[in-house]
């Protein structure tokens, strides 16, 4: 069966996935349906949603809640999928060097990682974006150091699982390089593992960049949905939509790359395929 054979037969994947397609959508057209910055002070602060000629109500300055949460999504998924990028490079060439080589490297590269761990993920994000100045480049930088470590784990375990296999003593035989060995033949058969640990970093690197907003550590010259929810607390029972609208956001984006996620897990297993 094909891919998207075996990802379709999960109906919640599906149903993920066209969430996300919404919020892609609404990321890349942000600009054309709403002309102007989201910082700009559009109208009447505290204006309820449907009033005043703003869709989802605006907050106590008077901006655009609507405008902030598409522009918002932008900021997301861009802070997202960079930092992911990022931590998925890194843990895959630690993780793949120490499964590889084992031994004194294997010993090296897993301390460190095991150092890496042992602080919590999200003082350590805030102890970094609060040394290194609130920027979307220190958000990055801090949400791949604390996202890298599991990624290094995972594929250190898929590469000691192949590293004896037929195959590769084959590679060895015929006088290939380690390098192209690692590149060629063992990486391309741990993808599907960290094609699926990487979408579902992709959830949790949102979840810390609103968090690191809402406490304002986020770039204070861009939109996101934790600042627009930090922005609203202190009018949560007067202003609901201010903090609502972009938290229900952030709830139905998380879930979908979850719920993809799982898709891709079913879809891409082997065992799975071998019992179609």
């Amino acid at each position: 069966m094909s891919f998207w054979q075996l990802y379709r037969r999960n109906k919640s994947a599906v149903f993920g996935l066209i969430i996300l397609c919404l919020v892609f959508i609404m990321a890349m057209f942000a600009g054309i349906v709403f002309e102007d910055d989201p910082f700009t002070l559009a109208g009447k602060p505290m204006s309820a949603p449907g009033t005043n000629g703003f869709l989802l109500g605006s907050d106590t300055l008077g901006r655009d809640v609507a405008a902030g949460i598409a522009y918002g999504a932008r900021t997301s998924l861009l802070i997202a999928g960079l930092a992911t990028a990022v931590a998925v490079f890194v843990g895959a060439v630690l993780g793949g060097l120490a499964g590889y080589y084992g031994g004194w490297v294997d010993d090296i590269l897993m301390r460190v990682t095991e150092m890496f761990q042992t602080i919590p993920s999200f003082v350590f994000a805030i102890l970094l974006v609060a040394i290194m100045k609130p920027s979307i480049q220190s958000i990055i930088i801090a949400i791949a150091v604390v996202s890298w470590p599991a990624v290094a784990r995972l594929v250190r375990g898929e590469f000691i699982s192949l590293r004896n296999r037929e195959f590769i003593q084959a590679c060895h035989t015929v006088g290939m390089s380690d390098i192209r060995i690692m590149v060629k033949e063992i990486l391309p058969n741990c993808l599907s593992p960290i094609i699926v640990a990487g979408s579902l970093m992709v959830a949790t690197a949102i979840l810390i960049e609103s968090g690191l907003s809402f406490l304002g550590l986020g770039d204070p010259n861009i939109i996101s949905w934790g600042f627009q929810i930090g922005a609203g607390r202190t009018v949560l029972r007067s202003a609901w939509w201010v903090c609502t609208f972009p938290g229900v956001a952030i709830l139905l984006t998380v879930l979908a790359i979850n719920l993809v996620g799982e898709g891709l897990n079913d879809a891409l297993n082997p065992r799975l395929r071998t019992r179609t």
